[in-house]
């Protein structure tokens, strides 16, 4: 028989479940709404799309390396104790590595075939947690790439090879040393990580941001009820030490702050043994940017027993 746009629309709304599973649903069971209902329950979709509502902030960042690129994905659970689940660590590590392939592309990454199963990346999301119990969002990657020299990953808070809670990428250009380089780029990668620049250069900070401080800063100026000309040189001293603030080559580097990390670049080329070239940085912090829900924990436990 065939089955109708009506009427997968009626299943999804009902069980909040994806249109492929939806029709998948329908069509396995000929149409009949409340045993499309119960197939979906019995492949644990159902269950899965009743916890899609709950926030999930905790989880694990991954990383993956393959040649000159590396990858960064984050992989959301409920709660830290699934992030320590082997299971899930074995989920994120296996995104993390299609990751590669994705080339910094969510929606790529979610229709990637997951290795070994049949289903697609966003597929297997959806299986475990219905396996595992919990929500879970493969939420974002990135990725980046140099035709020769390294991309340097780093793993704060790891709690296994390539998974932490969070992930630094930094992409160097050289054609020195890799080693070496490989050891600059960790470092200033730690940086990264401790520091959280807003970009790379001066060049790459957004306009509106910029224009912002500026304008704080000349109405902070103009207070002092100076004449324009001394105005605007105290504008831009203020903006230059902006700069230094937020901008990652113009920092003073946590390794050494008597020197920027451009300085420390600049230093890192004899031991390489050529120029290098910062090209590019990634940073995820887990959860960062979502609305985490307050819970009663003491209300929890009494729920859950009964009182």
């Amino acid at each position: 028989m065939t089955i109708t746009a009506q009427q997968v629309k009626a299943l999804r709304e009902k069980t909040g479940v994806g249109m492929m599973d939806c029709k998948t649903a329908l069509n396995e069971t000929g149409g009949d709404m409340e045993a499309a209902v119960d197939w979906l329950r019995k492949k644990g979709l159902s269950k899965a799309a009743k916890k899609a509502d709950r926030v999930a902030a905790e989880g694990l960042i991954g990383a993956a390396s393959q040649g000159t690129k590396s990858v960064l994905v984050e992989v959301n659970s409920e709660t830290d104790f699934v992030a320590r689940n082997e299971k899930f660590q074995a989920l994120v590590s296996a995104i993390a590595a299609e990751g590669l392939a994705a080339n910094g592309d969510l929606d790529t990454l979610k229709a990637q075939p997951y290795p070994g199963t049949g289903r697609t990346v966003a597929e297997e999301v959806t299986e475990a947690v219905a396996t595992i119990g919990e929500n879970m969002a493969l939420r974002r990657t990135a990725s980046l790439e140099v035709s020769d020299g390294v991309v340097a990953t780093y793993l704060h808070n790891a709690v296994a090879d390539g998974l932490g809670k969070l992930g630094v990428l930094v992409a160097m250009q050289s054609t020195g040393d890799k080693t070496k380089l490989e050891e600059l780029g960790r470092k200033i990668a730690m940086h990264v990580a401790a520091v959280n620049p807003l970009a790379l250069d001066v060049d790459a900070i957004p306009a509106e941001a910029a224009d912002r401080e500026r304008a704080v800063y000349a109405d902070q100026a103009r207070a002092s009820g100076k004449p324009d000309s001394i105005i605007e040189k105290m504008v831009e001293g203020r903006m230059r030490k902006f700069y230094e603030e937020v901008v990652l080559m113009k920092q003073a580097f946590v390794v050494n702050p008597d020197q920027t990390v451009a300085e420390a670049v600049k230093d890192g080329e004899a031991a390489v043994g050529a120029p290098i070239t910062v090209t590019g940085f990634v940073r995820f912090a887990l959860g960062e940017g979502i609305e985490k829900e307050e819970s009663d924990f003491a209300a929890e436990v009494a729920a859950a027993a009964g009182v």
